[in-house]
C-alpha cells in the first residue's frame, strides 16, 4: 500500500493552485514541458519531462517507504510552490542520485542496473546487519520477477495468443467490435478510496478516453492513437502530456480493449510461466530494442489476468500492474469488468456495471482534451 498522506485532498480542500501549473496549460513548444518548466527549485532532475520527472517522485517514495511529506515541505496543503522549499532529505536525496549515477556509470556503462530501491528495499535506511529471519525463511514470491523466458518445454508464442482470443469469443467476433462503451465506478488514491462516477470510451484499433468525475472535478485520461495527455485539476499541470513509457503504457492500455492487434505491438515474444494466486499462468514477454518489455499474464482459461508494463526513469524502471477479472459477454465477446492498477504512485480499481459494444461515440472524445478546469 502507498504510505503517502493524500495531499492531492489537501490542496482541493485548500483551493489552491500554481501560477506555474497554469502557465504550463499550453505549451510555448511542440516539446512536453520539462521539470524545470514546471517546477521551483529543480536542481538535479533537470532535462526530463513532467511525468517522468513524477515517476522519479514514485521511486523514491516505494524506494524508502517514505511520503510526499516526509521529504518536503510538512505543510504543502496551500500551493504546490511550498514542494520547492528546501529539507534535509531533498539535500540528501541530490547527494544519494549523484552517488548512484557515479556508480552505474564507473560499473555498469551508464545503464541504472543500481537503484534507490537496491539498497533502500522499501526502509528510510539501508540495512547493515543481515537479517537472519529472512536468511532462513522461506523467501515470498513475486509473480512479476519471472527469471528467465526459456521457451523450452512451452506452447509458442502464437499458440497462447490464439488460445487468448479464442477464450475471448474468437477473432471473427472480436474483429466486429469496433468501439465501446462503459460506465461504473472508480476508487483510488486520488479519490481516498471512495468510488466515484467513471466512463471509458475506446475505439478501435487504439483509442482510449477514460473520465473519472471525481469530486474535484473531471479527470481525463486520453490517447488518441499517437498521444496522450492526462487533464486533472489535482495534477501539477492541468494539462499534461505523456511522453516515453508513459505514452507507450497508454498505447498498450488501449490496445488491450480490441487485443487483435497485441502481438503485432512487439517485434519478438518470449514464453515463460509462473505462479499467480497459487495457479500456474502463462506469461508472454514483449520485446522491442530500446523500449521496456511488457509481460502478459494468461490463466489457463486463456483469458488475460495481469499486464506488467514499466516505465524508465532516471532512477531506474518502474512497474505497472493491472490486474484483470470479473469476465463477461458483451456482444459475444468476453471482456473484463474490473481491473485493479497498482503502481508506485497508488492503487485504483475501476469496476464495470454496464458496456456497449459498437456504440456511436462523438469524435471528440478522442481529441486533444481541455486542461482540467483550475480549483478555485
Amino acid at each position: 500500500m502507498n504510505r503517502r498522506l493524500p495531499w492531492i485532498t489537501m490542496l482541493v480542500a485548500a483551493g489552491a493552485v500554481t501560477a506555474a501549473a497554469l502557465s504550463a496549460q499550453t505549451p510555448s513548444s511542440a516539446r512536453a514541458p520539462l521539470a524545470e518548466d514546471v517546477f521551483k527549485n529543480v536542481q538535479t532532475l533537470r532535462g526530463i519531462p513532467v511525468d517522468e520527472f513524477m515517476d522519479t517522485m514514485g521511486m523514491f517514495s516505494a524506494a524508502t517507504g517514505l511520503n510526499c511529506t516526509n521529504c518536503h515541505q510538512a505543510d504543502n496543503s496551500t500551493s504546490w510552490d511550498s514542494y520547492a522549499i528546501e529539507t534535509r532529505l531533498k539535500q540528501s536525496a541530490r547527494r544519494m542520485l549523484r552517488m548512484v549515477n557515479a556508480l552505474n556509470k564507473d560499473n555498469f556503462g551508464g545503464t541504472p542496473t543500481v537503484t534507490c530501491y537496491t539498497c533502500h528495499h522499501g526502509d528510510q535506511r539501508p540495512r547493515r546487519i543481515p537479517n537472519l529471519a529472512i536468511q532462513y525463511s522461506a523467501p515470498p514470491e513475486d509473480p512479476n520477477e519471472i527469471e528467465a523466458f526459456s521457451g523450452r518445454g512451452m506452447p509458442s508464442a502464437d499458440a497462447v495468443f490464439d488460445k487468448y482470443i479464442l477464450a475471448l469469443g474468437g477473432a471473427q467476433r472480436l474483429s466486429a467490435v469496433t468501439s465501446i462503451v462503459a460506465k461504473g465506478t472508480y476508487a483510488g488514491f486520488d479519490t481516498e478510496q471512495a468510488k466515484v462516477p467513471v466512463e471509458v470510451f475506446s475505439r478501435a484499433p487504439a483509442a482510449r478516453t477514460v473520465v473519472v468525475h471525481a469530486p474535484f472535478g473531471d479527470s481525463v485520461r486520453m490517447f488518441d492513437g499517437s498521444e496522450a495527455w492526462v487533464a486533472s485539476a489535482d495534477r501539477p499541470m492541468l494539462l499534461m502530456p505523456l511522453t516515453g513509457g508513459n505514452l507507450a503504457g497508454a498505447r498498450i492500455d488501449a490496445l488491450l480493449a480490441f487485443p487483435a492487434g497485441l502481438k503485432q505491438a512487439f517485434r519478438q515474444w518470449r514464453v515463460g510461466i509462473t505462479t499467480l494466486n497459487d495457479d500456474d499462468v502463462q506469461v508472454l514477454q514483449g520485446v522491442t530494442a530500446g523500449q521496456p518489455p511488457l509481460n502478459l499474464y494468461f490463466a489457463e482459461s486463456g483469458l488475460l489476468v495481469r499486464a506488467l508494463r514499466f516505465v524508465d526513469t532516471p532512477v531506474g524502471r518502474l512497474p505497472t500492474q493491472i490486474d484483470f477479472s470479473d469476465y463477461r459477454d458483451v456482444n459475444g465477446v468476453k471482456m473484463p469488468f474490473r481491473w485493479t492498477t497498482t503502481w508506485t504512485d497508488g492503487q485504483s480499481t475501476v469496476q464495470l456495471a454496464e458496456a456497449t459494444a459498437n456504440a456511436s461515440i462523438d469524435p471528440a472524445r478522442f481529441r486533444k482534451p481541455e486542461p482540467a478546469r483550475a480549483l478555485k
